[in-house]
């Protein structure tokens, strides 16, 4: 009798926990955030170290995992094709992303979020895979870089603040002042956060590659689940939270 193959054969259930765990922890942000916005329960999302912080771990977390599974595909040896195939989908959702936000927040609109800053990231980790271990040090400059640009436009180079501060450039992320925008995931230095998972990913494949390759516990099952799933959800989860306290506000008459 012929041998059924594994559905998940192509998956590593630990990257995909812990990319479904990044989703998870997304959507309880933002129901807090939706909360905050509709009136229901008011926070600063924009200042307060609490909700800022929150943030920042839940994008390097997205992202991480975004180059552990870019190490997987040169695992694979998986070619252009397959890769412009999963590219074009989410340069698609990212303008639906700013269609959508363009609806709801006009003014702070979002331009470079999180998808669109994938999409050009996604990119140069293509073509940097074969840096191997000289994507640490290639990371690290990246999460520096903002630093130095921001010493250096507020220093001798004055002069260039303003055209890199304006949204043709500010998708750099090599700025004095943070944009008005719903959400913000400049080239650097989030792009040192995929390096960096890039690298891990290429480290753990070479030396330890059962943490990857070991089933994950069953309680993390349903993250794994989620994990597969994770650009399809991240796409629906706003809507349908939104539409439910729309809903709720309507029947409570708010």
């Amino acid at each position: 009798m012929p041998t059924l193959p594994d559905p998940r054969i192509d998956r590593y259930d630990a990257i995909d926990a812990l990319r479904g765990l990044a989703m998870v922890w997304m959507t309880v942000f933002h129901f807090c955030f939706d909360l905050s916005h509709f009136g229901w329960w008011h926070q600063d999302f924009y200042r307060n170290p609490v909700w800022t912080w929150q943030r920042t771990a839940i994008v390097s977390l997205f992202l991480f995992c975004a180059g552990l599974g870019q190490a997987v595909a040169q695992s694979r040896s998986l070619g252009w094709e397959r890769f412009f195939r999963r590219w074009r989908q989410i340069a698609g959702y990212a303008l639906l992303v700013s269609a959508g936000s363009w609806l709801m927040f006009p003014r702070s609109f979002i331009y470079f979020g999180v998808l669109h800053g994938m999409v050009v990231m996604l990119l140069i980790a293509r073509l940097s895979m074969g840096w191997g271990r000289w994507l640490w040090p290639a990371g690290l400059l990246a999460l520096l870089l903002p630093l130095v640009a921001h010493a250096m436009l507020t220093g001798p180079f004055a002069h260039l603040a303003g055209a890199l501060d304006a949204r043709s450039l500010n998708w750099l992320g090599l700025i004095t002042r943070k944009p008005i925008t719903e959400d913000y995931v400049p080239l650097f230095p989030w792009l040192g956060v995929l390096w960096w998972g890039l690298a891990a990913g290429q480290w753990l494949l070479v030396h330890q590659r059962r943490w990857l390759v070991s089933p994950v516990p069953a309680v993390a099952s349903p993250l794994a689940l989620l994990g597969r799933w994770s650009l399809s959800y991240y796409m629906v989860h706003q809507p349908v939270m939104i539409g439910v306290l729309l809903a709720t506000g309507w029947l409570l008459g708010r």
